[in-house]
């Protein structure tokens, strides 16, 4: 079992690996095949301000599971974490290759997410591993339905961002239920309020910017 500064310094190189762009993914793309569809300037905009929110989502995703896995009691918890957030990764990636397409940038506030996001998981993981896995699929089911939305105002011509979210909606979906075979715990509907109204305060932040 790694100490906990090897865990520290190895989560740390994940963290600048996360920040800097150079997480790879280890599948390929769902939008691989599909051709890129004819868009207007404003459609163009308003698919990379989609994509741009869902990139800082994973973000925040990988910042979660870091902090609850560090704080994590036990080892089954915390490798449950971290093969989630290997798992997530391909998300990330697939994400920054479509803003790359767009001609678009991630967004300037993701390290402030990050960190933000890294500290709330840590918190969490002191709480306990039912609390932290309750607390898994309680941000995953805010994921799911925000991709809904997403869905539902994507561009008609955009099929590549289109494939990526949905292949993204079925596997946070996955991890959340994932996380209740865990043992977590459901959290009671004004905590999932709250984290709604967090949730919207990233997607207007980091929707343009």
């Amino acid at each position: 079992m790694p100490s906990p500064l090897d865990s520290l310094i190895a989560g740390f190189d994940r963290s600048l690996r996360t920040l800097s762009g150079a997480v790879a993914a280890q599948r390929p793309t769902p939008a691989q095949n599909l051709p890129e569809g004819q868009m207007s300037e404003a459609e163009r905009a308003h698919a990379a301000g989609l994509m741009r929110v869902n990139h800082c989502g994973e973000i925040c995703a990988q910042a979660l599971y870091e902090g609850q896995a560090f704080t994590a009691r036990s080892d089954a918890a915390r490798s449950h974490l971290l093969e989630a957030a290997e798992e997530e990764r391909d998300h990330l990636a697939w994400c920054k290759e479509r803003l790359d397409a767009l001609d678009a940038k991630p967004s300037v506030l993701d390290p402030l997410f990050y960190a933000a996001s890294w500290t709330m998981g840590a918190v969490t993981g002191m709480a306990g591993d039912k609390v932290s896995m309750g607390f898994v699929e309680a941000t995953e089911d805010q994921v799911v339905k925000h991709i809904d939305q997403h869905l539902d105002t994507l561009p008609e011509n955009d099929q590549k961002s289109r494939a990526v979210l949905q292949q993204m909606r079925a596997e946070e979906s996955a991890h959340g239920q994932a996380a209740m075979d865990q043992g977590g715990v459901e959290f009671p509907p004004p905590v999932k309020a709250a984290m709604t109204l967090m949730s919207r305060v990233m997607t207007h932040t980091t929707y343009q910017r």
